[in-house]
Order: C-alpha cells, then sequence, then structure tokens
C-alpha cells in the first residue's frame, strides 16, 4: 500500500512541476515598474487574456493620438506557426514555446515593412512571485533595435 501512496504522490509532483502557469485575466500596465522605450512605447495599456490549455488570446488595448484601438491575436503554445492580422493589411507569423520548467512562455513574430525589410518581435512572458505579469520585449528591424520591460498588474 506504501508502494501505490508514494507513486501517486511522485505522479501528482511530477504533473503540478510541468503545469504551465495561466495568464489568463484582465492586465493594466503598472508604468511605475516597467522600463519603456522613451521616445515611443509599444506598451499597451491593457490586456485582456484568456489562455485555455493550448491556446492564448492576446488582446492588446492601447491609443494612439486619443483614439483607442485593439489589436488581438491567437497563439497555439506548442510552437506551431500562427498567423495573425498585421497592419496595413499584412499577416504575422508567430510562434509560442514554453521554457523547460514550463513558466516563461517566448513568444516570435516576424511581419513584412514597408521598406521591403522584416520586423521581428521576441517577447518573454511570465508571472512574478508577487502577482505581476511581465512582456520582455525586444523588436528588431532595419530601424535598429528597441527592448522593454512592460509589467501589468491584474484587476480585480
Amino acid at each position: 500500500m506504501k508502494k501505490v501512496q508514494l507513486l501517486l504522490i511522485l505522479i501528482c509532483i511530477s504533473f503540478f512541476a510541468t503545469a504551465s502557469v495561466n495568464f489568463s485575466g484582465n492586465w493594466k500596465l503598472n508604468n511605475e515598474k516597467s522600463q519603456l522605450n522613451e521616445q515611443f512605447s509599444m506598451a499597451p495599456e491593457k490586456l485582456v487574456i484568456t489562455h485555455e490549455g493550448n491556446e492564448l488570446k492576446l488582446e492588446r488595448h492601447s491609443s494612439f493620438q486619443g483614439n483607442p484601438f485593439v489589436i488581438s491575436d491567437r497563439f497555439t503554445l506548442d510552437g506551431k506557426e500562427c498567423i495573425n492580422d498585421g497592419w496595413m493589411e499584412t499577416k504575422k507569423k508567430s510562434t509560442a514555446l514554453w521554457d523547460d520548467n514550463k513558466n516563461k512562455l517566448t513568444i516570435t513574430t516576424k511581419f513584412p515593412m514597408q521598406d521591403g525589410g522584416e520586423m521581428t518581435i521576441k517577447e518573454v512572458i511570465w508571472v512574478e512571485e508577487d502577482g505581476c505579469l511581465v512582456f520582455e520585449n525586444k523588436t528588431t528591424s532595419s530601424y535598429g533595435v528597441v527592448e522593454e520591460k512592460q509589467v501589468f498588474d491584474k484587476e480585480k
């Protein structure tokens, strides 16, 4: 009987050790904790995330010159390519992969630019011990490299 109990405990530990974090919720940008680009930031004011199983739906609520807009993307979390709408009728191609511990998600997105080049955005996403959601972004294009750390507080 003790062997069966030990086996069940090991199975539970193994399951929880490999279970990924769930990013679902409404999140508001925390400007004080974030490290944003001074000239121009891509940080949304609010995120709405639905994370169910192998799918992540991400809504980025932003505004430009006083006009609100929402960018909606869907990702599968298995490394398969996902295609979402980009700017000016372009298509964004993304892959999303968990790290080995299944607590950080990396989304790599590529899309064409008007100058014929390509922009690549690498986002590493995780939840801090204090419950804040963190997006570390690195954007690379013919215009150079921009890096930001966007920190979000969960809305109640």
